[in-house]
């Protein structure tokens, strides 16, 4: 089984913020965020609401993609979230559950 490695953007409850990173377990690290576990930029300004998450078979592809959304105006970057989650709907659920109907792959 290959592992998948996760770009995603996250935000706070306002959506004031955006945070984008890379990791290879979404599910734990949504927690992370969620329970400030990791002190921070995202624990000072309350980045704990996943909004955007694509999926790559690849950590080097991920990497790429990661750096290159972070070198986007956010402008450019709320036009990617609200195509696929244009009411900002936290993707983890109750369970801290990744919603997968919200998941891109590396062709999208």
């Amino acid at each position: 089984m290959s592992k998948i490695y996760y770009v995603y953007i996250a935000t706070n409850q306002r959506n004031t913020i955006l945070y984008t990173g890379v990791m290879s377990n979404l599910e734990r690290r949504m927690q992370e965020h969620k329970n400030k576990m990791i002190k921070g930029f995202t624990s000072k300004y309350n980045v704990d609401k996943l909004v955007y998450y694509q999926t790559f078979d690849n950590p080097v592809e991920a990497i790429a993609r990661e750096k290159e959304i972070k070198g986007w105006t956010r402008i450019k970057k709320v036009v990617l979230i609200e195509k696929r989650n244009p009411e900002y709907e936290d993707l983890v659920n109750e369970h801290g559950i990744l919603l997968p109907d919200y998941a891109i792959g590396e062709s999208g």
